[in-house]
């Protein structure tokens, strides 16, 4: 049983940028604003496919619902590289390619940057002082890292990872976030292993207000609108949990 699991069922933003600047140089980094003009600070980590259309839309999502929302880009060096930053969604290589720009970029560098962006998120006026992360695959492990290391300003007030693929890795090497964690993870992930799956919970959940869901015959990178990728059960189930846990702990307004 993870912990806390409940089982379930299927359930115009303004844009603008966001000063980070780390020992690696200035991370360009979207900052898309609610209706209000101001609410809570989520960095939002992307994906190995880059500041994709999908990371853009989740993006607007989360702004639509009230939060500040900052999408630092951790490809920035690439940027003027054949092919650039963001994998097309129809290039028939793009997990090759996506693979590819995630091993080109310095992991560390990436974790400070995301550890940045939260700072720098926090000051900003339109989040009132507080920012929480939520990451996508690559991106959840390094919400989670980030989460973990992070001190003072750039320590996030809550975490989101979804199926962080280093998450099987960092658990053990990390001290666990004593901050508010949700994880999500689908049971027909290839990535990874059930095994895999129950050691992150049974480590996460020694944290303080942390859930695990397991959500039925989604596979990895469940809420990618991609084919290759999307199950419509899970990505609904867990949008809405997500949405819900959210309003609890970093609520608008």
């Amino acid at each position: 049983m993870l912990c806390q699991h409940e089982g379930v069922t299927q359930p115009d933003a303004a844009s603008g940028h966001l000063d980070v600047t780390t020992i690696d140089g200035t991370v360009p980094t979207d900052l898309v604003l609610p209706p209000p003009g101001r609410g809570p600070g989520i960095v939002l980590v992307q994906e190995i496919f880059g500041v994709s259309p999908y990371i853009r839309r989740r993006a607007a999502d989360l702004a639509a619902l009230g939060f500040a929302v900052a999408v630092p880009n951790l490809y920035w060096r690439h940027a003027g590289e054949p092919g650039g930053d963001v994998v097309a969604d129809d290039d028939p290589e793009a997990l090759a390619r996506g693979m590819a720009l995630m091993q080109a970029t310095d992991w560390d560098a990436a974790v400070r940057a995301v550890r940045a962006s939260i700072a720098a998120l926090r000051a900003h006026p339109a989040s009132g002082g507080r920012a929480g992360v939520l990451g996508f695959c690559y991106g959840g492990g390094l919400a989670y890292a980030a989460a973990a290391t992070g001190e003072g300003v750039e320590r996030p007030d809550l975490v989101v990872a979804y199926y962080g693929s280093a998450l099987p890795a960092l658990v053990d090497a990390l001290p666990v976030p004593q901050i508010p964690q949700l994880h999500h993870f689908g049971d027909a992930d290839a990535y990874l292993s059930g095994d895999a799956v129950r050691h992150i919970d049974e480590v996460v959940c020694t944290g303080p207000d942390t859930q695990v869901h397991l959500w039925p015959g989604a596979g990895h990178a469940f809420d990618n609108p991609l084919p290759m990728f999307h199950h419509e059960d899970a990505s609904r189930g867990a949008w809405r949990v997500t949405t819900a846990w959210l309003a609890e702990r970093l609520p608008v307004g």
